[in-house]
């Protein structure tokens, strides 16, 4: 079995736990496998922790998991450092849970600032820095955060910086009626003992995977073509006068980075060596929906990210 069949099990094994979301599962795998961070927002009990919950089942990964309040400090996210006078060394660092192969971030919204910002570093650089000394992250590592979109009553906006650091934005709906009736009856035979267990993938299938992925080819072309997308972004005047009202600031450098990072493993997943114009556009709206600092003009006319990460792509020519 090659890397990619091994991915494709996988991908299957985390759809038997999780119905009738499919895309949000390939989604997730595109993020881990791009070696990214994920944000994740849906109303709560559309699977959620559950989605990654089974990736860490599935794969012999660590899970971590951290409930984000109000009261939380940063040192509960990265560790401190423990007095033990009884040592040569009496200040020994304590690892806290961002120590993990998968960090599960809930509601990461109902954290002040300085609580989100400990998560920074540790998203882009792969490590911590506690008391002027840094510790690696595991070779292995995603953060996938939670939010619920409607309730907001206690709860700290992300702010840019951090938005722009998750590889992707995926929005989770509810299942359709032939999923969910397959939720009820899967839900009912896991607590009567009758779940599958399967044996655990090894990591190296994502590492492998990594560096397959690492040689899909991107044309000049198709990186014009990414290019020419974060540009309209930024310059959406140039693409018409719809956008150049509905937006304020577009995507940053990081953005077209991660776009061209996703559409390599897309193709990589439709068993291609190269980047096709339909890798891009299938990732697009996930790449860049929380990229986007609309203006207030569209936010009156409750103009989504969606709408307008629609009209550029329907602006913007392939070459």
């Amino acid at each position: 079995m090659d890397t990619l069949e091994q991915v494709k099990e996988l991908q299957d094994r985390i759809n038997q736990s999780i119905l009738g979301q499919e895309k949000v599962v390939e989604k997730i795998l595109i993020v881990f496998l791009a070696n990214g961070n994920l944000l994740l927002e849906g109303l709560p009990g559309l699977a959620k922790t559950r989605a990654v919950k089974s990736l860490a089942k599935e794969m012999q990964a660590e899970l971590s998991r951290i409930q984000f309040t109000p009261d939380l400090l940063p040192s509960d996210i990265t560790g401190t450092e423990i007095y033990q006078p009884e040592l040569e060394n009496p200040f020994v660092f304590q690892q806290g849970p961002i120590f993990a192969n998968l960090v599960l971030a809930d509601e990461i919204n109902r954290s002040p600032a300085k609580v989100q910002a400990a998560l920074l570093e540790a998203m882009e650089e792969r490590q911590v820095t506690v008391a002027g000394k840094s510790y690696k992250m595991k070779d292995l590592f995603m953060v996938m955060a939670t939010q619920n979109p409607v309730e907001q009553e206690g709860t700290y906006p992300l702010p840019e910086a951090q938005m722009d650091r998750f590889l992707m934005k995926i929005m989770i709906d509810y299942p359709d009626s032939e999923a969910e009736t397959k939720i009820l009856r899967l839900v009912r035979n896991e607590s009567k003992g009758h779940s599958a267990n399967n044996d655990p993938l090894s990591q190296d299938i994502i590492f492998n995977a990594r560096k397959e992925i690492n040689e899909v080819e991107v044309s000049e072309a198709a990186e014009k073509y990414i290019v020419d997308l974060i540009a309209a972004t930024r310059y959406p005047d140039k693409y018409g006068e719809d956008l150049a009202r509905w937006i304020d600031f577009g995507a940053s450098p990081r953005g077209t980075i991660a776009l061209e990072k996703c559409a390599r493993v897309m193709a990589w997943l439709n068993n291609r060596d190269y980047v096709e114009p339909d890798d891009i556009r299938s990732v697009v709206h996930d790449v860049l929906r929380h990229r986007l600092i609309l203006s207030y003009e569209a936010n009156a006319e409750r103009i989504s990210p969606e709408k307008v990460i629609d009209e550029i792509v329907a602006k913007v020519a392939v070459i």
